[in-house]
């Protein structure tokens, strides 16, 4: 049974502009290992644009946007040996994830030059 599901889009362009010349919001939105990754890749902002959208959508999911006291790393996206993106919940968002009942965490995310958009559907 289908919990929640939420989706977000974001201009890669806003993205960039919001981390390039500070590591501050890098460093407060993303994890060691998220930010490891997407600056390992050739199209690093795209990557970054793909992980906010992923954060913003797995709240939405959640039906909590950034009440309850959830933070933004406590929604990490990582990705398994193919390539495939995973979503894990830790603190505050864990709890709200665990109180729904969930088991599943589904999510998919794309990206072109200019625009990020992941979907998160939650399952029971």
């Amino acid at each position: 049974m289908i919990i929640g599901i939420g989706v977000d889009i974001v201009e890669i362009r806003r993205i960039r502009n919001a981390l390039q010349g500070t590591e501050r919001m890098q460093q407060r939105v993303f994890t060691e290992e998220e930010i490891q990754f997407c600056t390992s890749r050739k199209h690093q902002y795209q990557h970054f644009g793909g992980r906010f959208a992923a954060k913003e959508a797995a709240l939405k999911a959640l039906g909590t946007g950034w009440s309850r006291g959830i933070r933004w790393k406590d929604v990490e996206i990582t990705d398994d040996e193919r390539g495939k993106p995973l979503l894990t919940f830790q603190g505050k968002a864990k709890e709200i994830f665990d109180e729904l009942g969930a088991q599943t965490a589904w999510i998919s995310i794309t990206h072109s030059p200019d625009h990020a958009v992941a979907m998160v559907v939650l399952e029971h």
